[in-house]
């Protein structure tokens, strides 16, 4: 039976503290390469909370976000806020970075099913979200806003990919301890069972069943 998204107090709360997640990674105002476009942790927190929540959940908790720096909290990178960001060129990472979540979130519920491959199955996850998803969209619309050439853009945003994969290999490697824990956060969007542990399972080590 298809699991049906019904905001409850937990997933409102998860949704909540995924929001302060990437307003938080904010406060360290980044570290300027000369291309407009400043290096941050909102990548990894964007992945971190598509991974965490999974699609629907992480999604909203972007937009939560969103909403709040366009009403004037100063949760932008470099601490800025309001609705001109939007009419920017980096008004496509912000964009991606829905998309992103959505995504990470989408092929973590899919490919951490099996808790023996949970790492790699994150890992896949938070490389798509970072690389195709927020690198693709972020720097295409950047370069066409900016009127960059193809080479010009890709000259541009060459400094921010071994970062970008740093941040893909740390969000995972969270993730996949967050869920080692709490294996019950993950349920899969499309319907299914979520990943459970042993001892969600009512199986304890030791116990007959039990490897």
């Amino acid at each position: 039976m298809p699991i049906r998204h019904t905001p409850t107090g937990s997933a409102l709360s998860l949704v909540a503290v995924g929001a302060a997640l990437i307003a938080a990674s904010t406060l360290w105002g980044g570290y300027p390469l000369g291309t407009g476009v400043p290096l941050t942790l909102q990548t990894l927190a964007i992945l971190l909370v598509g991974s965490v929540l999974g699609a629907y959940r992480g999604a909203v908790a972007v937009l939560v976000y969103l909403a709040l720096g366009s009403a004037g909290l100063p949760v932008w990178s470099g601490h800025g806020a309001g609705l001109q960001v939007w009419t920017t060129p980096r008004a496509g990472f912000l964009i991606s970075f829905v998309v992103a979540a959505f995504v990470t979130g989408w092929i973590a519920e899919r490919m951490t099913v099996s808790w023996d491959t949970r790492l790699a199955g994150f890992l896949v996850a938070t490389t798509v979200g970072a690389l195709a998803v927020i690198t693709v969209l972020g720097w295409a619309y950047f370069g066409w806003r900016a009127s960059l050439s193809f080479d010009d853009t890709l000259s541009a945003l060459a400094p921010f990919l071994p970062g970008d994969i740093l941040k893909a290999v740390v969000a995972a490697a969270v993730a996949s301890a967050v869920h080692a824990a709490y294996p019950e956060i993950l349920v899969p969007s499309g319907g299914g069972r979520a990943p459970q542990s042993d001892e969600c399972l009512g199986v304890k080590a030791g116990s007959p069943g039990s490897a």
